[in-house]
């Protein structure tokens, strides 16, 4: 069975065609799970609304905490770090994590720069190699397949790559840089663009990037459905 991570970081909690000022990046993202469970109901869903509830950002104690040795740590460090271990462990349940964000102020909104802020964490999503000085970093999560899909709304056009305005574009790159940090390196991104327009111009983006999404569905459904190579799974049978 696949389990995926549905995060949704748009301010506005309503859908897009539905209730007024209502979200794209939802949209989005809701069809993406929504086409996901009626392919593979079997599958499980978390589902967090980090626009709505915002994790916490990270404090003194929190850093004082992250950055002590866990059999050092006092009562207090492991409260102070108890919300980035839920969403620590519910990142590393994840195979696919699916990230509903528009596009603020040519980065991501708070809410979503705090999540990463909690879940990219010492000894727990990287590691520390001190014999390598040059480059000690160890991602954590490259233990097995996974895949982060970023489904994004943007109100002006161009932010895509190649676009004239995709130097201004902050949020995609910086999620891919995270996310590969700590080892999620297969990066799917759909976006919508042109709100701010509107028209014919966002209708068609619209209707683009939700053909985009269903064909994104099928193509990992069949990735995740493929049988392993011989020799992976002589490993798996060993191991049981």
């Amino acid at each position: 069975m696949t389990h995926l991570l549905h995060l949704d970081a748009s301010a506005r909690p309503g859908l897009a065609g539905k209730d007024e000022h209502g979200s794209h990046s939802r949209n989005l993202s809701q069809r993406f799970i929504s086409q996901w469970l009626e392919r593979r109901p079997q599958d499980g869903v978390t589902y967090r609304d980090i626009g709505q509830n915002p994790p916490s950002f990270v404090s003194h104690d929190w850093i004082a905490s992250a950055f002590t040795p866990e059999e050092r740590q006092q009562p207090w460090m492991k409260d102070a770090l108890a919300e980035s271990d839920r969403l620590v462990d519910e990142l590393l349940a994840a195979d696919v994590l699916v990230i509903g964000t528009p596009l603020y102020n040519f980065g991501m909104p708070a809410a979503l720069k705090a999540w990463i802020d909690q879940v990219v964490r010492l000894n727990r999503t990287v590691g520390m190699d001190e014999s390598n000085p040059l480059d000690p970093y160890v991602p954590m999560l490259g233990d097995r397949e996974r895949h982060a899909v970023i489904l994004t709304a943007r109100g002006g056009v161009g932010f895509g790559p190649g676009g004239a305005m995709a130097h201004m574009n902050h949020l995609e790159p910086n999620l891919a840089t995270a996310l590969g940090f700590i080892g999620i390196t297969r990066i799917h991104q759909i976006a919508i663009e042109g709100q701010e327009i509107g028209g014919e111009l966002l209708a068609s983006s619209v209707a683009e990037a939700l053909r985009q999404v269903d064909a994104l569905v099928s193509t990992l459904q069949a990735t995740v459905e493929a049988p392993l190579p011989d020799a992976h799974r002589q490993a798996e049978c060993a191991a049981m």
